[in-house]
């Protein structure tokens, strides 16, 4: 070997033990690469990281429900898991009333009194003709010219308010393009043809995408790369991306979440996996239940509740403030990452989007492609 040449100790560096990150390794060590996955944080899985506290799987950031119309994605998570039947079925407390989601005709019958589709339908229009609304000006105008007063007051305003931390009039309308209402007496909230949860929690099923992975917990991507810059090839980073090029273009805002977890020493506390409270008023924007998304029977309960939070450094960066000014922000930095030689970005933080689950596979499974051609 010439002398002063360089070389990688991996082929991959992947940032992030996340499922993009852990699907994006598994493929490519399939393949005879080896590939190095980091994480800042303690353990694997990411934000679908979850823990057996008293015999529950514990959704630690959250709730998670897999769902998918990609045939090709539910096969491919069924190599490492075996998924329940998990129905995801929220209901909303509105003051003293209970109403079930998404909405549809249980909702409607139970706010206005009524039976069928044809009543609903009526009911909506009206009130949404009395308004008169023809050009929504702001997420309040656009909801209501979707739905009407009824349904806006008690089941949008107060949560989209608490989420967003910001008035519904001082929130854009596109943030709301459509408020879907179904009528008929369904409460699966998703409408995808697959659905479930992993048996055993999905953490065991981001460990058996990394068996055979070399993987570094607690480690800090700039921290290594100042130490070790010819570490691997290539990078596959999952990060925020804004912070990767040092916030040249500034920040990209994010909202966060805060989660207060309790046991309860009864059987069954609300007894639904995830009950909204869309109340100004109420502090937070859920309780999750955990033992229910495994029909758990054990005497004790373990519940969450979600508060939503302002996003500052140190905290955990969940939802992209995807405004005008915050996607010009980002369209700098994607520029900027076009020009990185050996670096690519990938998952919901370096694409500053929202992704599913099943859309953060096929997307890790796209660049995984990509790279083996």
């Amino acid at each position: 070997m010439p002398k002063g040449m360089k070389v990688n100790m991996y082929d991959y560096l992947i940032v992030g033990a996340g499922l993009y990150g852990a699907v994006f390794a598994h493929e490519l060590t399939n393949q005879g690469k080896k590939c190095l996955v980091i994480d800042r944080r303690n353990h694997i899985a990411g934000n679908i990281y979850t823990e057996n506290v008293s015999g529950i799987n514990v959704h630690k950031y959250g709730a998670h429900i897999f769902h998918t119309s990609d045939q090709e994605v539910w096969e491919y998570v069924n190599r490492f898991a075996q998924f329940n039947h998990y129905i995801n079925s929220p209901v909303a407390v509105y003051k003293d009333e209970l109403y079930n989601l998404p909405f549809n005709m249980n909702t409607f019958s139970r706010m206005w009194g009524i039976r069928t589709p044809k009543e609903a339908k009526a009911k909506i229009a009206q009130q949404v003709a009395e308004l008169g609304i023809t050009k929504p000006q702001n997420l309040e105008e656009q909801a209501l010219s979707l739905v009407g007063r009824d349904v806006y007051e008690k089941l949008v305003k107060g949560y989209t308010e608490k989420q967003w931390g910001r008035d519904c009039r001082d929130l854009p309308a596109f943030i709301i393009k459509r408020l879907p209402c179904r009528f008929t007496y369904d409460n699966n909230y998703f409408s995808d043809r697959y659905q479930g949860i992993p048996m055993g929690g999905y953490t065991q099923m981001v460990e058996k995408m990394l068996e055979g992975v070399e993987v570094r917990l607690n480690t800090d991507f700039f921290d290594l790369i100042r130490r070790q810059p010819d570490i691997a090839e290539k990078i596959v980073y999952t990060g925020c991306i804004d912070e990767y090029f040092g916030y040249c273009y500034g920040p990209l805002a994010y909202r966060s979440v805060r989660f207060e977890t309790e046991e309860l020493q009864e059987e069954n506390y609300q007894g639904n996996a995830v009950v909204n409270y869309t109340e100004r008023e109420v502090p937070y924007t859920r309780i999750i239940e955990h033992k229910h998304f495994d029909f758990g029977t054990q005497p004790t309960t373990i519940i969450t509740y979600e508060y939503p939070d302002a996003y500052a450094p140190g905290k955990e960066p969940y939802y992209p403030v995807n405004d005008e000014r915050n996607n010009l922000i980002f369209a700098q930095y994607k520029e900027l990452a076009k020009e990185q030689k050996n670096v690519l970005f990938g998952g919901r933080l370096a694409q500053y989007i929202y992704a599913d689950m099943d859309d953060t596979i096929a997307a890790a499974l796209e660049m995984a492609r990509k790279e083996l051609k």
